[in-house]
């Protein structure tokens, strides 16, 4: 493995590989969200607040769909991280084909079922019917270019597994520029309302995508496929499902957790519903650093299992919940002191009334406060989960997907009738709280048998 552009995670300092990874991911993502927030309050300032709830109401079930293949593409890059950690080549090339396979087939048949179940998952969350419309719209678009995320998404994965996470941050950053200046043209100028800023969307993960390809076939012959490649044997297959459709079913269960907030939430009317995507946005935003050291661990901890330095995943982790509680207070003060500027961000005050403008400002606040007091049990979720999926052990994190979702049907079955909005408010942190618990326990439990468990050293 000659190529000087990879990164190997199985030597040197653990906490200067995991900065040094995590920069650019971090940057990649912070960039991402940040398009996002533009992209909605473009929406909000050019549409009104009425379209921002439309968009807004469609991220449970953005997230259920998108989460699922994201989760696969995360899965499917472990072993071939694995295999670079180890050194073997041909495994790595394999694992990869065999990745590639299994994407394409998943791919095809998460698009029919999104699209054929969107209109009614829409009326089952009970979307107000004034902006029913626009959210099918917008949400139909958004799967009919499930493709494009597929593609940019397991190919930076790939990057990322053979220690690469600079190059998916620069196809990043242009696919963010092009979404924002897509958005302007095509709800500014060219009138196509919520539908513009879904196809901006669509079109520009498109280009990151394409970039990622072209990329690889110019720098990275290690990751060059041939036709022999594809003929992996089924228990890799095997062991890719083991991994990823767990990670898949972890972030679905968890987006079935807000899908189920989401339907409490629009019971609350249309400026409730805007207050919580303008909050959500702010939320998303300020936690990334801490995420991004998660994507760190899964694959400092894959490269590292690979090559049987668990003393290094120790270490590793170690100096990981040190960056992410920091991340946590410093995610904390930025809320509680910025919190009300951001979420104005996302308002017109054109032909709305004051009290509408009031109600979603104090709304928001009240979400980003509550939120923010526990940000250590979710960024430590970060941390625990990946760590077990990066050494292959998926069932956990599963798990952890079940606990949160138990724990968001009942807090928002529940709470909204004894305490209102400030139920739905309280629903997702006390989720993370019933998730952190189980996979610090689980992380425990493999530590102390120096993470192999009813199978050998691989």
């Amino acid at each position: 493995m000659s190529n000087t552009k990879v990164r190997d995670m199985t030597k040197g300092s653990p906490l200067k590989l995991l900065l040094l990874f995590s920069l650019p991911v971090l940057l990649g993502n912070v960039f991402q969200q940040l398009y996002n927030m533009v992209d909605t309050i473009i929406v909000g300032k050019y549409l009104g607040y009425q379209a921002l709830a439309a968009v807004g109401t469609t991220g449970s079930l953005n997230f259920l769909v998108l989460g699922f293949a994201n989760g696969l593409t995360s899965g499917f890059a472990v072993l071939v991280a694995q295999r670079f950690g180890a050194k073997d080549e041909g495994g790595l090339k394999k694992a990869e084909a065999s990745a590639v396979s299994l994407s394409a087939g998943f791919t095809v048949g998460i698009t029919l079922l999104a699209l054929l179940t969107a209109k009614p998952l829409l009326r089952l969350i009970h979307t107000p019917e004034e902006i029913i419309g626009d959210a099918a719209t917008y949400i139909s678009i958004i799967y009919a270019g499930i493709a494009a995320t597929m593609m940019y998404n397991l190919l930076a994965c790939f990057l990322r597994a053979v220690g690469d996470s600079k190059s998916p941050l620069y196809f990043l950053i242009i696919s963010s520029l092009l979404n924002i200046v897509l958005d302007i043209v095509l709800i500014r100028y060219a009138h196509m309302g919520v539908a513009g800023a879904a196809l901006a969307t669509v079109v520009s993960q498109l280009v990151s995508g394409i970039c990622c390809l072209f990329y690889i076939w110019k720098k990275y012959p290690i990751l060059h496929l041939s036709k022999g490649d594809f003929k992996a044997p089924v228990a890799l297959y095997r062991r890719h499902l083991n991994i990823g459709l767990p990670m898949a079913f972890q972030f679905c269960i968890t987006a079935i957790g807000t899908v189920v907030v989401q339907g409490a939430l629009n019971l609350f009317g249309t400026a409730k519903i805007a207050a919580f995507t303008a909050a959500c946005k702010a939320e998303q935003l300020v936690t990334q650093p801490a995420l991004t050291f998660g994507v760190a661990m899964a694959n400092y901890s894959g490269q590292n299992m690979g090559a049987g330095r668990t003393d290094r995943i120790k270490e590793g982790v170690a100096k990981c919940t040190m960056l992410t509680l920091i991340c946590a207070v410093i995610s904390m003060g930025i809320l509680f002191v910025l919190g009300e500027p951001i979420t104005k961000l996302f308002m017109t005050t054109e032909d709305v009334d004051a009290s509408v403008i009031e109600e979603i400002l104090d709304s928001a606040q009240l979400y980003l406060r509550q939120a923010a007091i526990f940000f250590p049990f979710l960024n430590m979720i970060f941390v625990y989960r990946n760590v077990l999926q990066g050494i292959g052990r998926s069932f956990m994190p599963l798990m952890g997907g079940v606990f949160e979702l138990i724990t968001r049907v009942l807090a928002s079955y529940i709470l909204p009738g004894l305490i209102g909005f400030r139920g739905i408010c309280l629903a997702g942190p006390l989720a993370w709280i019933s998730a952190a618990v189980p996979l610090g326990i689980a992380y425990y439990y493999m530590r102390k048998r120096n993470f192999y468990l009813n199978e050998g050293k691989k």
